[in-house]
């Protein structure tokens, strides 16, 4: 009903709660992820830090974990060329970490392409040009984000 339709209701999504307000807004609004909204989304989201690492490349942004400061996403701005693409016009771009079998069946789609000046085995780029959906970076960031997490031992014993 309407009246549920409108409540402010809260549930967990991949561990994170959202609210049915905030889920709407972003389907209406989901024109495409771009470096500004990845930055947000990435620091609202993760204890994380960014930094810009490389002077001669001020537009390049890093994103590091706040424990052990390990990279899980690299955003760029690329001439088209670097990735294949026609043109030397710039594109915003991310790199993100992930497994040979994801980056693999990713390159099949639209908005995917082999590491950009990484491993191409485990990293994969992906535009920030509105090709891929926002929830599918959102997914993949998660992704990367647990694949270079401190890992967990066990003790001994």
């Amino acid at each position: 009903d309407q009246v549920g339709l409108q409540r402010e209701s809260s549930w967990l999504l991949r561990g994170r709660s959202y609210s049915w307000r905030l889920l709407m807004s972003e389907m209406i609004e989901n024109t495409g992820m771009d470096r500004k909204k990845l930055e947000t989304f990435t620091l609202e989201t993760y204890p994380a830090s960014a930094d810009r690492p490389w002077l001669q490349y001020p537009n390049y942004e890093v994103f590091r974990h706040s424990s052990n400061q390990k990279w899980f996403a690299v955003v760029m701005d690329l001439p088209k060329s670097k990735l294949g693409l026609q043109g030397e016009e710039r594109i915003d771009a991310v790199n993100l970490k992930c497994g040979p079998i994801l980056a693999g069946s990713l390159l099949m789609e639209n908005g995917f392409f082999p590491a950009y000046h990484m491993r191409k085995d485990s990293w994969i780029t992906v535009a920030l040009d509105g090709s891929v959906a926002d929830d599918k970076i959102k997914m993949l960031l998660d992704v990367s984000y647990q694949a270079t997490a401190p890992k967990v031992r066990k003790k001994k014993g």
